[in-house]
């Protein structure tokens, strides 16, 4: 009854969830109070929900489903991405921003996604998928392996985490077997890709509330100055790294990264929005790295770049973005 009273009213009431249990508990708040910075007061009413590091929320979740129109979700990595909190919200039967809990999972999970792109024709990394326990068993056999199919440097980072956070670059094994560890210490799977060579750009997406209405963002490339690729040094900190919007390549290139873009929007059947992250190598091919599904929308995030660069102002791309929710769970 209450959700059905407030449709007869002008605003929307929209819950901005922030936190959350994950490695990305900081970057999530962030993002969460820029968007309650930016959201359009003066068609939304907008209410903070901050989940703490142990999952807690600070009212019963029906009592934020209750009260609410829409939830809008700046959480990050493990619980906000994974399909963890869309999966609450569903059961709920709340709408809410961004790809639903099966869409989440598989954008989570690198492996998995990358697999998927590769069917659906697009370029990747070489990758194998290593687990704690099969590492533990064989650690010597692991390494032949890496050495006969991968060769160095070779690229670390855990199968199911974002923001970068324990992704590295090794040229040895003694630096692999720290990186191997440092991933496991997050995560009990890793991720082991072939290092491409090359410029490293990304692509947002944004849709209408079903994949098929997909429409490309400007590309942005990116330059780390604060470590070799776009980890979470360069992500975050100031001036950690430049980001220009449009990328400064040729018309034909920034074509084909927007189409490989929506392609992996719709590969994985992503709704709202989301973000592809690519290496142009100097071999001249675009390869996939990962897509995120919920992309920080921080103050200085790719996404939000990519937003205004391509004439949509911040508090625009929340309104797209909220107004696609509701068509999809409408």
């Amino acid at each position: 009854m209450e959700r059905e009273a407030r449709k007869t009213s002008k605003k929307k009431k929209v819950a901005v969830l922030m936190g959350g249990p994950s490695t990305e508990h900081e970057t999530s708040i962030k993002s969460g109070k820029n968007v309650l910075r930016a959201i359009n007061r003066e068609k939304y009413e907008p209410i903070e929900i901050f989940i703490n590091r142990e999952g807690k929320w600070p009212i019963e979740p029906h009592e934020v489903a209750k009260s609410n129109d829409v939830a809008f979700i700046a959480l990050h990595g493990t619980y906000g991405e994974d399909g963890t909190i869309q999966m609450i919200l569903d059961e709920l039967k709340i709408p809410y921003t961004g790809s639903n809990a099966a869409v989440s999972a598989l954008g989570m999970n690198k492996f998995l996604s990358l697999r998927l792109f590769r069917a659906g024709g697009l370029i990747t990394p070489l990758s194998f998928l290593i687990s704690k326990n099969d590492f533990e068993k064989t650690p010597i056999k692991f390494f032949e392996f890496v050495r006969y199919y991968l060769g160095f440097p070779v690229v670390v980072k855990p199968n199911d985490n974002g923001s970068s956070i324990g992704a590295s670059i090794v040229r040895n094994q003694d630096e692999l077997l720290m990186a191997i560890e440092e991933v496991f210490k997050i995560s009990r799977e890793a991720l082991l890709q072939n290092f491409i060579k090359g410029r490293e750009v990304t692509c947002g997406v944004l849709d209408h509330g079903f994949s098929e209405s997909a429409y490309p963002l400007l590309p942005t490339e990116i330059i780390p100055q604060v470590s070799h690729f776009f980890d979470y040094r360069a992500k975050y900190e100031l001036n950690g790294s430049f980001k220009i919007t449009p990328a400064r390549l040729p018309g034909s290139i920034l074509k084909e990264i927007q189409r490989v873009a929506v392609k992996v929007h719709k590969l994985v059947g992503a709704k709202g929005f989301s973000r592809t992250d690519m290496i142009l190598g100097e071999d001249g091919k675009i390869y996939v790295l990962e897509v995120n599904t919920i992309p920080g929308l921080t103050e200085n995030c790719l996404m939000l770049k990519a937003a205004e660069a391509s004439g949509i102002s911040f508090s625009n791309l929340i309104e797209r973005i909220i107004e696609a929710a509701l068509r999809y769970h409408g």
